[in-house]
């Protein structure tokens, strides 16, 4: 399949909640039931009867909590959608942008008419696994910390996922100090979104009550844990490995939150849109697995082939957003697509606002519709790496 032509996301059809650093507010929230809360306050908000109107759920969810066993099949039914089928899907750092891909595939072909991608993930007190080890002496088992264990090192090939961004800088010759400065511009973009009294992020960002208690609850309506950090301050860190250029400040955090889109059909995203005026097209998808150990370089070939796919190339896209654990991803992506580093990511990336794997990439999506809305339209491109050396993209149309 290339270019997709039935697939739409109505505008206003998502939201993200604010993301929250790890061991932070939603630190003790199973993020399934916290993404299935979240999604049944904004359904209710626009007014919208899930049971009814949708048809499939894709849960994505990359770190296990308890009772995922029944994933989206629970999800479903905490959100106020009790009789809709669905499934769970898990793709690392791209669990997003293959989720909305998997419901604009399913929707191009005729499957669905109206799909629903929760996003949601927890970093915050990972769950720690213990396999039978039948050979293991007296009684020795096999420990797993699914979140620090999997960041130290790749099974594949042994390397953390820092080492795989400094090998991408050591081969493209990158320095600390175009490093330092393309950090703080992503900090100076986190910037422009808070403006105006948080103008930006208020078209989707869906403030969310936890309890702090059982007799007291707060809203969080913001993100939490974003470094106060200077140009001058990002110059003086010493990078994290020796001989490396990415220090503390270059590195994104882990977080917890959620995210939810809706995908369509042209018809039902006009009905479901609250500006019916604005079309929103899933256009294409691209993935890839770069060489071993180079993670930051593998979104890459996977926005290549999304180009293919769409007919257009990169001078043509309006907004770029790039997943961006590791400085160092960006510095690649301009490097090899011949773009401005200092150009996109605009109103956030990952770098700064953290981490919570699988709705990351949700909320890049979604603020790439709202920048290109508020351009007048054209093509959005948004990509990331994943775990193993994977790399997605997607590009919609916005008219």
């Amino acid at each position: 399949m290339s270019m997709l032509n039935k697939a739409y996301i109505p505008y206003g059809g998502y939201y993200a909640t604010p993301f929250c650093k790890w061991q932070g507010s939603f630190q003790h929230e199973n993020s399934l039931e916290l993404g299935a809360r979240s999604s049944k306050k904004w359904f209710e908000q626009r007014n919208i009867d899930p049971n009814n109107e949708l048809d499939y759920i894709y849960l994505g969810i990359t770190v296990g909590q308890k009772s995922v066993f029944y994933g989206a099949s629970w999800a479903s039914t905490l959100m106020g959608a009790p009789d809709i089928p669905g499934q769970t899907l898990m793709h690392a750092c791209a669990t997003s942008t293959t989720a909305l891909y998997n419901a604009a595939a399913s929707v191009e072909v005729g499957n669905m008419s109206v799909g629903y991608c929760l996003l949601t993930d927890r970093c915050s007190n990972g769950p720690h696994t213990i396999w039978p080890h039948p050979n293991g002496p007296g009684g020795q088992v096999i420990a797993e910390n699914w979140n620090l264990d999997n960041m130290a090192a790749d099974p594949s090939t042994g390397k953390g996922m820092l080492m795989t961004a400094e090998k991408v800088a050591r081969d493209n010759e990158f320095g600390k100090e175009e490093a330092d400065e393309l950090t703080w511009r992503r900090y100076e973009q986190y910037r422009e979104a808070l403006k105006d009294d948080r103008a930006f992020q208020k078209r989707y960002m869906l403030p969310i009550e936890v309890a702090v208690t059982k007799r007291q609850s707060k809203t969080i309506e913001t993100d939490e844990g974003v470094t106060e950090t200077s140009l001058e301050s990002l110059r003086r860190l010493n990078p994290t490995m020796e001989n490396g250029i990415v220090s503390f400040g270059g590195q994104t955090h882990p977080a917890d939150g959620n995210a939810g889109i809706m995908v369509t059909t042209k018809e039902h995203a006009k009905r479901l849109s609250t500006d019916p005026n604005v079309s929103i097209q899933v256009v294409s998808y691209g993935y890839a697995r770069a060489d071993k150990g180079t993670m930051p370089a593998a979104p890459v070939p996977a926005v290549k082939m999304a180009l293919e796919k769409a007919e257009v190339g990169i001078e043509e896209i309006s907004t770029i957003k790039n997943h961006n654990p590791f400085i160092v991803n960006d510095l690649y992506l301009a490097k090899a697509l011949g773009i401005d580093a200092y150009d996109f990511n605009n109103y956030g990336s990952s770098l700064v606002f953290g981490h919570p794997q699988a709705p990351t990439v949700g909320r890049l999506i979604i603020e790439a519709i709202e920048e290109t809305v508020e351009k007048g339209g054209g093509y959005a491109l948004v990509t990331g790496c994943a775990a193993g050396d994977n790399g997605a993209a997607i590009i919609l149309k916005i008219e």
